[in-house]
């Protein structure tokens, strides 16, 4: 029996192998509006793996003043043309469809960069993401974007897409249907007709610019969850409009609007929250219509993907950060590999550097967007078996000996623990969501079994114990430490992260959590102390703790979290009731003399250096980790490259100049990857790995 995710389907005329897509998003690759080399081949990667339809150019924009700035596409011009047509025989020549958005984002956008044009909006209504006050399109603006709307769609066809899919999730085209953005009075304003109106007279250019010769779209948001907004019995409607008008060849029903933070972080929801979260709205929209349904949010595994198709909700489900995670996730699926499919975590790095100005990068697929370079399938050596020693068990020595493995090489793996996992294995204490995120070592941790490495579970090792295995190569993945020497006193009062999580330390009743870190580390402890254990997923101060304060020397919480993170961990922090003190470093600890036990916690303001005094029973403390490098030390001297890592061949994913022919069967080549070089995280640990290893 066929699985109901490779059905063909037809979809207006054209004809998709499966019923799995990748939504329009903008992972940052393209810096001049035409796709880059890296941005085809991140592409073309899950087009080889077997998806049914790639939609690519997240907000490509139309027009100049709808700037794309973020790695966008640009449809303003005609230098897309050629460029995208290759793009576009590429994707083909793998069997895959492709698609692209096209948007204005009107409002959601800036005004101070690219061509420094104002904004525009149906109103002047400031937009809270991207804070600028646009200006209120006048007839000329909505005369002229119509006009580049269509323009965009010649140039679409001219390069061969298959369909194009216009966007109303926070864009321009949908920031005159709500009501909390559009005041006008003329004819594009007041009653839904009204403010329907432009969304027509888009649809109406775009139709006649394709000529039949591709197919037209719309992606719309299913509701504002904002008091005086659109809600979901509004955005029905309009989907019933929009259908009627027989302009549209397919509907993507997405979830609430982009204007805010918190907005966007439930759009794209990270760990710890519901899968498919929307797929009920699109089933009632789909109820209502009849026109192919798409729906892509949170949708990461093969089960809940599954589910919206056989329970008719929808035609087409996105998996778009499950193939972010796997691109050949369908091929594993038609192998009857889906046991091997790295299953998105929700993690949401690739979202959350996105919004901190950097391009997407996976926490757990070191290969993802630098395929160029780290190719997504591990080539087995065509050279001479070696010996491999991998000493620790964390993400970096999994992926080592995992890399190694599948090279063909023979691995031994030391763990000290009793488990694998490493760092990972202590937040998946945390609280759900770091639970799931901590889940990307069972993959890695599976994969390893498959290879057939060698794992000793409880092995302390020091020089002569991985000598005595007579190894060609080397890695050390042996972590860190909690670093705290950097107190001016008191180092010896405080309990680490580690400490709380691996209960070696039960926090008193009024306990400080100093976060130096600034990502998810000490938010993850924050969460673990406050989370009751009587209700699963919600938060109370009632667990033992009866006061908490979250102080860090960075000007808010969670610095380095942006969207969807910094609003999920904000919600946490103030639904728990935690007090939060930015601007201060945590500097002494000392014992209390007039309170037995308890501890006076010194915190310097940043900018003043004021100095204020906590009076508490617990100080926890998150400032990263000191390489343990002790082992790493004693091996390198007799080490035949000295330990040395070639930099320039790292980076562009060449081997080692020690891999090639001139390699002597006496001695070994030392490495080390991870915490055990500095302190990083998971995903820089991985790719360590990853590109060192790949060419042994």
């Amino acid at each position: 029996m066929t699985d109901p995710l490779l059905e063909p389907f037809d979809l207006a005329g054209l004809r998709l192998r499966n019923r799995i897509f990748s939504s329009s998003h903008s992972p940052g690759y393209n810096v001049d509006g035409t796709p880059s080399d890296r941005y085809v081949r991140y592409h073309e990667e899950k087009a080889a793996g077997g998806i049914g339809l790639t939609m690519i150019g997240g907000s490509s924009n139309v027009s100049i003043d709808s700037a794309s700035l973020w790695g966008q596409l640009s449809f303003g011009s005609d230098a897309i043309v050629d460029p995208l047509a290759d793009m576009v025989e590429r994707v083909h020549a793998h069997g895959a469809a492709i698609m692209c958005q096209l948007t204005h984002m009107g409002r959601r956008n800036v005004s101070n960069d690219g061509d420094w044009l104002p904004t525009i909006a149906p109103s002047p209504v400031r937009e809270p993401m991207h804070r600028f006050w646009p200006k209120a399109a006048e007839p000329s603006d909505l005369e002229r974007v119509v006009a580049d709307f269509a323009a965009a769609t010649r140039r679409a066809v001219d390069a061969g897409l298959d369909g194009i899919e216009l966007t109303a999730t926070s864009h321009l085209l949908d920031q005159f249907w709500s009501p909390l953005v559009n005041r006008r009075t003329d004819g594009y304003g007041g009653s839904l007709d009204n403010r329907l109106r432009f969304t027509f007279e888009v649809l109406e250019a775009v139709r006649t610019a394709a000529d039949g010769r591709l197919l037209v779209g719309l992606r719309m948001l299913s509701g504002e969850d904002q008091p005086g907004g659109l809600d979901e019995e509004a955005c029905g409607e309009i989907a019933v409009r929009l259908v009627g008008s027989g302009l549209l060849d397919f509907l993507d029903v997405a979830g609430p609007a982009l204007a805010t933070d918190d907005g966007l972080s439930r759009a794209i929801p990270p760990a710890g929250t519901p899968l498919a979260p929307y797929l009920p709205v699109a089933a009632a929209v789909r109820a209502a219509v009849d026109l192919p349904i798409l729906h892509a949010t949170r949708i990461t595994d093969l089960a809940t993907a599954r589910h919206a198709i056989e329970s008719g909700a929808v035609d087409l489900v996105g998996m778009t950060r499950a193939h972010f995670a796997d691109p050949h996730l369908v091929a594993k699926l038609e192998r009857g590999e889906s046991d091997r499919i790295r299953t998105c975590v929700g993690a949401s790095l690739c979202i959350n550097r996105l919004h901190l100005g950097l391009e997407s990068v996976c926490i757990q697929n070191p290969a993802t967007g630098r395929e160029a370079t780290v190719p997504q399938l591990v080539v087995r050596s065509e050279g001479p078996r070696r010996r491999v020693v991998v000493v620790g068990g964390g993400p970096a020595g999994l992926e080592a000996a995992r890399t190694c493995a599948e090279r063909g090489h023979e691995v031994v793996l030391f763990e000290a623990q009793d488990r694998l996992g490493g760092q990972l294995a202590l937040m998946a204490r945390a609280a759900e969501r770091q639970k799931e995120v901590a889940a990307l070592v069972d993959w890695l941790i599976a994969e390893v079994d498959l290879a057939g490495v060698d794992v000793r579970l409880g092995t302390p090792v020091d020089a002569d114990a991985v000598l005595a295995e007579s190894p060609d190569v080397v890695v050390v993945a042996a972590g860190g430490a909690p670093e705290v020497s950097y107190l001016e006193s008191g180092a010896d009062l405080v309990a680490t992260s580690w400490d709380v999580l691996g209960g070696q330390i039960r926090p008193g009743e009024r306990v400080l959590v100093y976060d130096d870190h600034g990502a998810e580390r000490g938010l993850a402890v924050v969460e673990f102390l406050t989370t009751d254990a009587s209700t699963p997923g919600g938060v109370s101060l009632d667990g033992g703790v009866g006061s908490l304060e979250l102080v860090t020397p960075d000007r808010h919480v969670g610095l380095d979290l942006a969207t969807p993170l910094g609003p999920a961990h904000l919600r946490m922090l103030y639904a728990a009731g935690v007090a939060l003190t930015p601007d201060h470093r945590l500097v002494r600890v000392d014992v209390s003399d007039s309170s037995g036990g308890s501890l006076l916690a010194t915190l310097r303001n940043e900018y003043t250096r004021d100095e204020v005094v906590r009076h508490v029973d617990t100080v926890v403390v998150e400032h990263g980790v000191v390489p343990d490098e002790d082992l790493y030390l004693a091996l390198r001297e007799g080490s035949r490259n000295d330990g040395v890592v070639d930099l320039d061949a790292l980076a562009d994913g060449r081997p080692q100049p020690a891999y090639g022919s001139e390699w002597v069967d006496s001695g070994y080549l030392l490495y080390r990857v991870g915490d055990c070089v500095a302190s990083r995280d998971v995903a820089s640990a991985l790719l360590d790995a990853r590109r060192l290893l790949q060419r042994l």
